[in-house]
């Protein structure tokens, strides 16, 4: 059984930028599990990286554990025991109308090595084609725009971070 530990690295605070230092070259493994599928050992390593991430780094108090997780597809990287890259896709009718894609979060130490777009493209097909609204940090705008995705909503506040509703449109099949 695989073990996720927890990661040492110094994490960078919001909004910057680090390229990776990772000396291993080889090219992550992908998942795409349903919350019953995933191990224990996954699971825990998801939320770490999500606290390490969005609780420490970003230094916002929220809670994590919301409910909507076991609803959820979970598409993550990894590269050995660790966990390099993570988002959920929320069905339609459980965050908003339409399908959602959340928590997407990329290691401190996988940044600036495109796993982050990676990991959206993958999460893209897990949605399937259908409309997706999601809940941005305003700062991750462009990234957001380059999957297809305009601003549907002025830049608001939650959990202390400006935020910003976006909407992928309908796709044709």
């Amino acid at each position: 059984m695989a073990r996720y530990p927890v990661a040492s690295h110094h994490a960078t605070r919001r909004g910057q930028e680090r390229s990776s230092t990772h000396s291993d070259v080889t090219e992550p493994t992908w998942h795409d599990r349903a919350f019953a599928e995933l191990s224990l050992d996954e699971l825990y390593a998801i939320m770490v990286l999500r606290d390490r991430v969005f609780v420490i780094e970003q230094q916002c108090i929220y809670q994590d554990a919301d409910g909507k997780d076991p609803a959820c597809r979970h598409v993550f990287a990894t590269r050995g025991d660790a966990i390099l890259a993570y988002l959920r896709v929320i069905p339609p009718g459980v965050a908003y109308d339409e399908a959602s894609i959340g928590r997407v979060v990329v290691a401190p130490e996988a940044r600036g090595t495109g796993i982050g777009h990676d990991l959206m493209k993958r999460g893209l097909a897990t949605a399937g084609d259908g409309a997706i609204r999601i809940g941005a940090q305003a700062y991750l705008q462009a990234f957001y725009e380059a999957h297809g995705f305009r601003a549907a909503s002025a830049i608001y506040i939650e959990d202390g971070i400006p935020h910003l509703q976006m909407l992928r449109a309908r796709r044709s099949p």
